[in-house]
This record gives structure tokens, sequence and C-alpha cells, in this order.
């Protein structure tokens, strides 16, 4: 569903990603973890067109996308839920959920209904300010907005990120439902033992660079250990 090619990013002077080589599978969960200024954000940043690259450097379905802006990348089908949300403060919780849908790709499962199946207190709330949720709802919202597309692959930056425990696992708890649609994920993710337990597969990050990939079944704790920290092998 997608690769990425020798892909490198760039802000300004700073290089933050250097050749970075990933695929995705239809219906896949892939991780990506690392330290912080590892590149996890920049990475889906290039795939979503929020950062433009050389095309050949993420293909789609085999399509360079890499020089396509973040609205084309949406339109293809591929939905990123931001780091730190991104919700508009002067709308509703069902008028961001309702911007998410504006571009939509068919007739797919997912519309307000089936995203309050979902996240139950979102409707509750769906009259209230987006912003006056707490971090865990709108955190819910912003996955809302994204499934609202009809995604068939869904970028998460971050998505525990400051959350209680207790939070994150009801967001992780979605995560299953989210993949019985059919849509494949990548999810950036600092807590290792999250990210390794929901998903098929890993590709750990260090200053740019790919350091360890593999089914999260076969790889062990050691090796993640040493590619997370940079430990000699």
């Amino acid at each position: 569903m997608l690769e990425t090619h020798g892909l490198t990013a760039s802000y300004g002077q700073f290089k933050a990603l250097f050749g970075i080589d990933i695929t995705v599978a239809p219906g896949e969960c892939v991780a990506i973890i690392g330290a912080n200024g590892a590149g996890k954000t920049t990475l889906l940043r290039s795939i979503s067109g929020v950062l433009r690259n050389a095309p050949d450097m993420v293909l789609h379905k085999g399509t360079p996308i890499g020089a396509l802006a973040a609205d084309a990348v949406l339109q293809r089908g591929i939905a990123m839920v931001p780091e730190g949300r991104k919700l508009f403060p002067s709308l509703s919780v069902e008028e961001n959920l309702l911007i998410g849908g504006q571009v939509r790709r068919g007739d797919g499962r997912w519309t307000l209904e089936t995203v309050y199946a979902l996240f139950p207190i979102l409707k509750e709330r769906r009259l209230s300010p987006a912003t006056a949720l707490s971090g865990g709802q709108q955190q819910m919202v912003a996955i809302g907005r994204a499934l609202m597309s009809n995604p068939e692959l869904l970028l998460c930056d971050e998505i525990s990120l400051g959350l209680a425990p207790v939070v994150i696992r009801d967001i992780y708890a979605a995560l299953p439902r989210i993949r019985e649609t059919g849509a494949a994920m990548v999810i950036v993710e600092q807590d290792i033992t999250r990210a390794l337990a929901v998903a098929d597969r890993v590709y750990c990050l260090m200053e740019g660079r790919v350091t360890l990939t593999g089914a999260t079944t076969s790889i062990t704790r050691e090796a993640v250990h040493a590619a997370y920290f940079g430990d000699a092998a």
C-alpha cells in the first residue's frame, strides 16, 4: 500500500531524515518508535504531504506521491492524526468531525454515527467546543475527524502523549475496531511496550535513520533497546 524509498527531509539547513525505506501492507499496523528528535513526526509529515519531497520518495499503491500537497494525499485515502490534535477551537466537537468528512472516499463505514459508536462520549459532548473537552476526549475527536474521510491508511502521531493511563487504554482499545474496517495504520509512539503490543511490524528510528525493523513477534527487547538508544550490538 505504501512505500518510501531513500526518503530524506529537511527543515532549512537541518536534515531530519536520511534515506528512510519503509513499507506498509494493506490492513497492516506498523509502529514507528524512537526517542525525541529521532525523525518520527517528520516521517509522518513527509508521507502525509505536509512536507514535500521528490515524487518517487513516497509511493502509494505504486504511484509517486512524494511531491503532492497534503490535501491531495488525503484525497488518495491517507489521513493523519497530528501530534497535539490541532482541533479548531472555535468549532464544536461535531463541527470538527464534519470538517474531516469534507474529503470523503466513497461510501465508507465512517460517519458521525459510527464515530460516535466508537467514542460514545463524543456524542454526549457533540455541541461543546472541541477544546473544552479533556485531553483524552480531544484526542478522540482528532481520531474521529481523520476517520470521517474514510481513510485506507491512518497515520497516528503520538496519540498517547500527555494522557492519563486509563485514557490511553481506552484509545488503544479502539484501534482494533478501526483495523476491522480494513484500514492500515502507522503509529508513532514513544511508549515501546504499547507500540509493540498493537503493531504487526516495527521500525526504530534514531537521528533520522532506521536502526531496526522486523515483526513485533520476533524482535527481542534487547534488540529494541540497542536500536533505540544506539547501544553497541
